[in-house]
C-alpha cells in the first residue's frame, strides 16, 4: 500500500525524498516582543474614547461594582494549530516544503446561576481537522487552484491508510512559491494554515452572529489580536465586509510588542505601560491601519491584572485590549470612556482563578480563555500519531 506522500507525488507528478518529519516548536513561555515594525506603530496623540484624560485610570472600584452584577463576558474564542514539515517534494527541477498541520478553533459558553455563581462550560462551536499544504506548483493540469486541490482532497480522504487512521483531511492548502524578502517557503506554509486557523476563527464569530449569542449582554473574549492582517485567500478575508460580526467581541493579547506605543514626542510608551500599577488601564488610543485594512480603525489599551511582584517580565500580568470601532460616530469621538471601564473591569474580574503550575504565561491568562485553549488542544492528535499518517 502507497504511502500517503507517495501518493500525493503521484497524483501531482512530483518526486519526493522522504525528508525527516518534526513538529515547529510553538512558543509558550513568557517571552516579550521587542522588534519593532514601523508601519504598525500607535501614535498616542489620538484618543479612542471621549475622555481624553492623558492619566492612567483606576479600574478597582468598577471591578468590584461590576462583580455585583452578570459577568459581560460569557463566550470564550480560541484557536491553536500544530504544524509539520512532513517531506520535501520536486516540480520543475526545485524542491519545496510539504507542510501539514492539524487546526482547531473552539468556542466555548459559560452559563451561570441566578445569583451569578458559577453553572457549567461548555463549548458551542468548533471547527477542527487536519490540512496539507503544497507549492501550487504542484498543480500542473493549469486549472483553478481550488478545484484542482479540492479533487486533491477528496482523492485522498479515499486513501485506505487515511480511512483506517480516522483523521479526514480537511483541506489541501495551497502556498504561492514566489519569495519576497526574507521569506522562506516554509514559513510561507505554516503562515497559510496559520491563516486558515484565524479563517476559522471568523467564520464561528459569523455563526455566533447568525443565531444571535452576541449582544451588549453576552459578550465574547477572542484570545489575541481581532486586528486581522489583510488576507489574500478565505471566506472572510475583507475585513470590512465582517466588521459588524465583532461589535460585541473584545481581542485581549498575552503577548504584545510594548514597543509600538509612541507618546506625543514620539517616543516608545513601553516604559509607562510596564509601570502600570495593578487593576489602571492606560487610555484608549486609536490606530488607524489605513484602506489595505478596509478602513477598519481600532480602539486599543493595556491593563495590569497581576502585581508585578510575583511575575517573570516587567509585562507578566499586563494584557493588550482591542476592540473594532463600528459607527461614524466611534471613528471620530471613539468608545464612551464609560463602556471602555466596563469592558476593562471585565476582564479583570475574569483572572481568577489562575492556571498557575500548568502554563508559563499564567500570569497573562483569563481562566475562561484558558479552559477554551485547553479544549481546542485536547482535539488534536498526537503529534508522532500524526506525523506517522504520512
Amino acid at each position: 500500500m502507497k504511502k500517503i506522500l507517495d501518493y500525493i507525488a503521484d497524483e501531482t507528478q512530483g518526486k519526493r525524498f522522504a525528508s525527516f518529519k518534526y513538529c515547529y516548536d510553538d512558543t509558550s513561555g513568557p517571552n516579550i516582543e521587542y522588534d519593532s515594525d514601523e508601519d504598525h506603530y500607535i501614535n498616542m496623540k489620538e484618543y479612542a474614547e471621549s475622555n481624553h484624560d492623558p492619566k492612567m485610570r483606576d479600574m478597582t472600584s468598577r471591578a468590584e461594582l461590576c462583580r455585583q452584577g452578570p459577568p459581560l463576558f460569557k463566550y470564550f474564542l480560541d484557536g491553536s494549530r500544530r504544524v509539520y514539515k512532513v517531506d520535501d517534494i520536486q516540480y520543475d527541477k526545485k524542491v519545496f516544503p510539504v507542510i501539514s498541520g492539524q487546526v482547531s478553533v473552539a468556542c466555548c459558553g459559560r452559563e451561570m446561576n441566578d445569583d451569578y455563581t458559577f453553572k457549567s462550560f461548555k463549548h458551542i462551536e468548533e471547527e477542527a481537522y487536519s490540512v496539507v499544504c503544497l507549492p501550487n506548483t504542484a498543480n500542473g493540469e493549469g486549472i483553478d487552484n481550488a478545484v484542482f486541490f479540492g479533487n486533491l482532497k477528496n482523492k485522498l480522504n479515499e486513501h485506505p491508510l487515511i480511512k483506517k487512521s480516522g483523521v479526514e483531511i480537511g483541506k489541501v492548502l495551497w502556498y504561492l512559491t514566489r519569495l519576497e524578502g526574507r521569506e522562506t517557503l516554509e514559513n510561507k506554509g505554516v503562515a497559510r494554515i496559520q491563516d486558515e486557523m484565524v479563517d476559522c476563527e471568523k467564520k464561528i464569530v459569523a455563526r455566533l452572529m447568525s443565531k444571535h449569542l452576541l449582544t451588549h449582554e453576552s459578550y465574547l473574549i477572542k484570545d489575541g489580536s481581532v486586528q486581522y492582517k489583510p488576507m489574500k485567500t478565505g471566506d472572510y478575508k475583507e475585513l470590512a465586509r465582517i466588521r459588524n460580526n465583532y461589535r460585541h467581541v473584545v481581542g485581549v493579547s498575552k503577548r504584545f510588542n510594548p514597543n509600538l506605543m509612541k507618546d506625543n514626542r514620539g517616543q516608545s510608551s513601553a516604559g509607562a505601560i510596564a509601570s502600570l500599577p495593578l487593576y489602571h488601564r492606560t487610555p484608549a488610543f486609536l490606530w488607524s491601519p489605513g484602506s489595505e485594512w478596509g478602513n477598519v480603525n481600532f480602539a486599543i489599551w493595556y491593563v495590569r491584572v497581576r502585581s508585578r511582584d510575583y511575575t517573570a517580565t516587567p509585562y507578566s500580568g499586563i494584557l493588550k485590549i482591542e476592540k473594532m470601532l463600528m459607527t461614524g460616530s466611534e471613528n471620530d469621538n471613539g468608545l464612551m470612556t464609560d463602556e471602555i471601564d466596563t469592558i476593562t473591569a471585565n476582564i479583570i474580574n475574569e483572572r481568577n482563578p489562575v492556571c498557575y503550575g500548568n502554563d508559563a504565561r499564567w500570569a497573562n491568562h483569563l481562566y475562561p480563555v484558558y479552559m477554551a485553549e485547553c479544549y481546542c488542544k485536547s482535539r488534536f492528535r498526537s503529534d508522532i500519531q500524526f506525523i506517522n499518517l504520512f
